[in-house]
């Protein structure tokens, strides 16, 4: 049988043209509501833990907020690729709308915490693990649902606002946390149930396969080497940022050694497994295709960055900034996601554009320009003061919300137009791997250096600030000793932790009014703190400025050929791809 030659546009059965734009409206709300619940935990915080009776402070609840934050995105870094892999062989649509049955009833669990302290957040960890199952079969498949659905001319733009959807919901969820929260601390995840419910029987009676399944085995030991090795890379690193025997971090703890020697070891048998089996988990030969690797490479850089430089500014105007302009503490969680709505806006604007333009451009310039000006972005805000003018910083943001913009749905075009068909699922859960991973491993790394920039002049600058407001020597050594991670957390879940550890002490009691005043005012730790954290933040935003142009370079090593309409398929590749474009009869 002979092929006709691959068009521009693939031929599609009548009323695709409605169906695809029903895929992109679904799949958006999905990408929507999965990214929205990785951030509105996150500003939702000092609500939660207040609503479940936890000391923020205590040193043992630290791994409680850590793991509240980190396990999300644990889970969705080792699950994407398998649950992709899974849409390839069972359908795309099977896995996506039972990923929605799982996130919905996870959600409604989750506002239901029947326990206290310990328990309770044990309880709301386990739940969120299991809602971020829900969310990785969501953004595991709804690119691959896309690129099957949208004409290669129109892809760009389809994944374009897909890509816009899921950061836009990161940068919304800080907002919406903050106005939930001050309600129920609850209803920030009784959102996600009307929603959820509605979008859930939705897509099963819309959505359909466009693609033929490829049957085919599970690899069990690529599934058992990959998702547990990189669990103990992503859980070491979310240990080392925990306190261990009088050190600021746990990078000595033998068990952090351990897990990344162990983590590593197995993410390495996993290359060796997948390439001798006959059915592998993911498909290695896709990294032939430059496009498809430097691509992933350039996106894994930018989601580092982006997701240090998230933690980062919310402890900063949190800690710092809103306190010194007459915020309260417990309001600033609040005003840090308003005041970061610039970032949101950027990309909102670049990112449907970008997609637009990568359509008719090409994504190589756009997505290496998006990078550059990313990394500009970076050292705009290295130099500016502690105190800084908003409106400056507003421009800044704004800026890096663009540069996101301009990367994000170009690059992604690049990476699912580079794939042939019958592997766009393991391909879309490749891509969401090297992004969610990025952001784990981020927290780990920005926080490692901003404690290490904190751990050299913080004890000894409060210290000397508490004597000088008549704290007795022992105690203000005391609180003084309290770990970096501690304090910035404490800035993050917006507590006064020299009120919080002073009045156990009895110290307050023997102070003038004045000095009373002066240590549980507003502006008192934001003052102390603000030298030693700029020092950790020139470190932080150097280092995200390096990683934007080392992201930059691989994107142009991506070649030339990343406009999908100008690709010219191979023969066999041309007839196999459009064998599997056709529907089953």
């Amino acid at each position: 049988m002979t092929n006709a030659p691959r068009t521009r546009t693939p031929r599609r059965p009548v009323g695709d043209d409605r169906y695809k734009w029903t895929a992109l409206t679904n799949t958006t709300a999905a990408v929507f509501m999965s990214a929205l619940d990785g951030s509105i935990v996150l500003i939702a915080l000092p609500a939660i833990f207040r609503g479940v009776h936890l000391d923020p402070l205590a040193p043992g609840n630290i791994a409680y907020l850590l793991w509240m934050i980190m396990g999300y995105r644990l889970v969705q870094a080792v699950l994407v690729v398998t649950v992709g892999r899974l849409g390839d062989m069972y359908g795309r649509v099977r896995i996506y709308n039972s990923g929605f049955a799982v996130f919905t009833f996870a959600s409604i669990l989750l506002s239901f915490d029947p326990f206290d302290g310990g328990h309770g957040a044990m309880w709301l960890i386990a739940w969120r693990v299991v809602q971020a199952v829900g969310g990785s079969m969501l953004t595991a498949n709804s690119a691959a649902i896309l690129t099957d659905a949208f004409p290669e001319e129109q892809r760009g733009f389809a994944l374009g606002i897909n890509q816009v959807a899921a950061l836009g919901g990161m940068f919304i969820g800080l907002v919406a946390g903050g106005l939930l929260s001050a309600w129920d601390w609850r209803a920030v995840f009784w959102v996600n149930v009307p929603v959820g419910v509605f979008f859930t029987l939705w897509a099963y009676r819309t959505l359909r396969e466009t693609v033929r399944r490829d049957g085919g085995r599970i690899d069990w030991w690529g599934n058992i080497t990959f998702a547990v090795g990189l669990s103990a890379t992503l859980i070491a690193i979310t240990a080392g940022l925990q306190p261990y025997d009088g050190h600021t971090m746990g990078w000595t703890n033998p068990l952090v050694d351990v897990l990344i020697a162990g983590g590593l070891l197995l993410l390495a048998a996993f290359v060796v497994i997948e390439n001798r089996v006959s059915a592998p988990m993911i498909q290695l030969s896709l990294f032939r295709q430059r496009a498809f690797t430097f691509g992933n490479l350039a996106g894994l850089a930018i989601s580092i960055g982006r997701g240090g430089m998230q933690f980062v500014l919310i402890i900063w105007l949190q800690g710092i900034w809103l306190p010194l302009h007459g915020y309260h503490y417990s309001d600033t969680p609040l005003w840090a996601g308003i005041f970061m709505l610039p970032l949101t806006a950027g990309f909102l604007a670049a990112g449907p554009v970008s997609g637009y333009l990568s359509d008719r451009l090409g994504s190589r310039g756009l997505a290496t320009g998006g990078a550059l000006l990313f990394g500009a972005s970076f050292l705009g805000l290295m130099s500016l003061p502690i105190d800084f003018g908003y409106p400056v910083f507003a421009v800044l943001i704004a800026l890096n919300g663009i540069a996101s913009g301009m990367f994000a749905s170009p690059n992604s075009s690049s990476i699912m137009g580079s794939v042939p068909a019958r592997s766009r699922g393991v391909a879309s859960g490749m891509r969401a791997t090297f992004q969610n991973s990025g952001t784990a491993v981020s927290i780990g790394v920005f926080f490692s250096l901003m404690i290490a920039g904190l751990a050299r002049s913080l004890p000894h600058t409060l210290t000397a600030g508490l004597q000088q407001q008549g704290v007795p020597a022992h105690v203000a050594a005391q609180v003084a000793g309290l770990p970096p991670v501690s304090s910035l957390f404490a800035a993050q879940l917006g507590v006064n932790p020299i009120q919080h550890l002073l009045q156990p002490t009895g110290a307050l009691t023997h102070l003038t009014a004045t000095q009373q005043q002066t240590l549980t005012g507003s502006e008192f730790f934001p003052t102390l703190i603000s030298g030693p954290f700029h020092s950790g933040l020139v470190i932080v935003f150097a280092f995200g400025a390096t990683l934007a142009l080392l992201a930059a370079i691989a994107s142009l090593l991506r070649g030339t050929g990343t406009r999908p309409t100008a690709r010219t398929p191979a023969p066999r590749e041309a007839a196999t791809g459009d064998a599997l474009a056709r529907p089953e009869k």
